[in-house]
């Protein structure tokens, strides 16, 4: 699904400039790519999210520029890690006919044998990088760990061969696995060794120190 947005065109201006544009509530973005030459643009940062609520990260957009629609993704974006808000973005315009290299989130799904034993759950990768035409682009990447047990993982060589998609990370790149819980007696140890890694505090020297 596609969701058409306006954007303006803007001269590259200084930070200060860029920084009126913010409280205004415009992002600054630049639009490149697929028969489209590089060019300085603003987004209402209010559009921009209502959209991206509808296609998500890697969904189609369409991207009103100077009267014409180009079909683009966000291929990258700056946030303010406090506040929230999207500092800069940067759009890819596409040929829809093309396949692109996108990163999709995992998705676990089920609960795995292992987990229900005590297992602890770990995903050392959360996103796989898959080739697909911008109209299949999925939201999630779908993983089924309901067989998996303790001690056992899936990488991408599990699941590559199942996959519909094309996935360009190399076999071992870890996905899922579940590890053994530690026992009580592991459990004492790390709070034995945390404890006498702290030093206690000299008084005398710190009389010195004075």
């Amino acid at each position: 699904m596609s969701t058409t947005i306006q954007s303006e065109a803007r001269v590259p201006s200084k930070q200060s400039v860029l920084t009126e544009l913010r409280k205004e509530g415009l992002v600054p973005a630049v639009v490149y790519g697929y028969k489209t030459e590089t060019t300085s643009i603003s987004v209402k940062e209010r559009e921009l999210l209502k959209t991206l609520q509808i296609t998500g990260r890697n969904g189609v957009i369409k991207l009103n520029v100077d009267g014409k629609d180009i079909n683009v993704v966000l291929n990258d974006y700056q946030s303010d890690a406090l506040k929230g808000e999207i500092q800069h973005a940067d759009f890819l315009a596409i040929n829809m006919t093309e396949e692109l290299e996108v990163d999709v989130l995992v998705h676990l799904v089920g609960e795995s044998i292992g987990l229900k034993e005590g297992g602890v759950l770990q995903q050392p990768n959360r996103e796989v990088t898959i080739k697909v035409k911008p109209s299949d682009i999925p939201d999630t990447f779908d993983i089924d760990i309901s067989k998996l047990q303790i001690g056992e993982a899936i990488t991408v060589a599990e699941i590559r061969a199942k996959s519909k998609y094309e996935i360009l990370n190399e076999d071992d790149h870890a996905l899922v696995l579940i590890s053994s819980p530690r026992s009580t007696a592991e459990m004492e140890e790390l709070e034995s060794v945390a404890s006498e890694s702290v030093e206690p505090e000299v008084i005398g020297d710190k009389k010195e120190a004075e």
